[in-house]
């Protein structure tokens, strides 16, 4: 008895890490180390981990400001191996709420990526601007959409 209790315990976490997306902390960089930003980003968050092309993938920024914002832009930028092939420009007011009072805030931005995205490695640059276009931050992170094992087909993109 105690041996199907162990078991089912096991398929019970196998089934859950398999069906429950994952959320994945990654490390970024500032566009330029030696600038002091106003904008402090203290994490970002891939959410699910891994990237899988076709589906909706999540970055949550967190951030801190020690001035209010009440307007800006945010400028995406992805490179796939250090070529440009994707760039976005939106209203920061629509990525998270306005005003943004002093303290911390999070920009969630969500993109579907396309089936025909090539595995490999790609690097995000986020740029957040304020309403006269100064910068506010920058930062860089990497993520990959890499290949994985279909036991029906064999190896493929994910």
């Amino acid at each position: 008895m105690e041996g199907i209790r162990i078991r089912l315990f096991i398929v019970l976490l196998y089934f859950l890490s398999i069906t429950v997306p994952s959320i994945y902390a990654t490390d970024f960089n500032y566009c330029n180390k030696k600038k002091e930003y106003a904008v402090k980003v203290s994490g970002v968050v891939i959410s699910p981990d891994p990237i899988t092309k076709g589906k909706v993938t999540s970055f949550t920024i967190s951030a801190f400001t020690d001035k209010a914002l009440s307007s800006g832009k945010v400028v995406i930028d992805v490179a796939y191996f250090g070529f440009h092939v994707y760039g976005q420009t939106g209203d920061l007011c629509a990525e998270t709420s306005c005003p943004i009072l002093a303290g911390d805030f999070t920009i969630s931005y969500s993109q579907l990526l396309p089936t025909y995205a090539p595995p490999g490695s790609y690097t995000l640059t986020l740029k957040i601007q304020d309403g006269d276009k100064n910068e506010l931050t920058c930062i860089k992170f990497d993520f990959s959409i890499g290949f994985f094992f279909d036991s029906k087909r064999g190896l493929a993109d994910t």
